[in-house]
């Protein structure tokens, strides 16, 4: 892998009345420490008419058993996604915190000589409610 990747990753919220859909493409810098792969990139925040208001910081960390997704301000969150874990977690947003728990259900991982693919399942509460069963996949490929 090269140390500028491709990062995409897409979402969608199994929900009672739609499935809601998010994607993300974005430029990144990759790196592998004590086992763990990093990649930082920027994510741009967007207002209700699609208008870019801010730039996220962001860090992916993917080892054999844990996945964290950390966001920095101004929508900061750390999400650990472990398989069988429920991990509780504050999603900061402008309009105030909010308690996010991760349960998650499946991790598959997939590695090659310069691509990286992962898949998660997990269910979604805020603030101790239910919200809905989600979905992430994540594709980091050379540059």
């Amino acid at each position: 892998m090269t140390k500028e990747v491709l990062v995409s990753i897409a979402g969608l919220q199994y929900e009672n009345e739609s499935d809601e859909a998010i994607e993300l493409i974005s430029t990144g810098e990759y790196y592998f420490r004590n086992n763990k792969h990093y990649v930082m990139y920027d994510e741009l925040l967007e207002d209700k008419e699609g208008d870019s208001t801010a730039t996220v910081k962001c860090t992916l960390k993917i080892s054999e058993k844990q996945i964290e997704v950390i966001r920095k301000e101004p929508a900061a969150v750390h999400m650990i996604f472990e398989l069988g874990q429920n991990h509780m977690t504050y999603y900061s947003t402008p309009y105030g915190d909010l308690m996010m728990g991760i349960t998650t259900n499946s991790i598959k991982i997939e590695e090659n000589e310069d691509v990286i693919d992962v898949e998660l399942t997990y269910a979604l509460d805020m603030n101790y409610q239910f919200v809905s069963d989600c979905k992430l996949t994540i594709k980091i490929k050379s540059k």
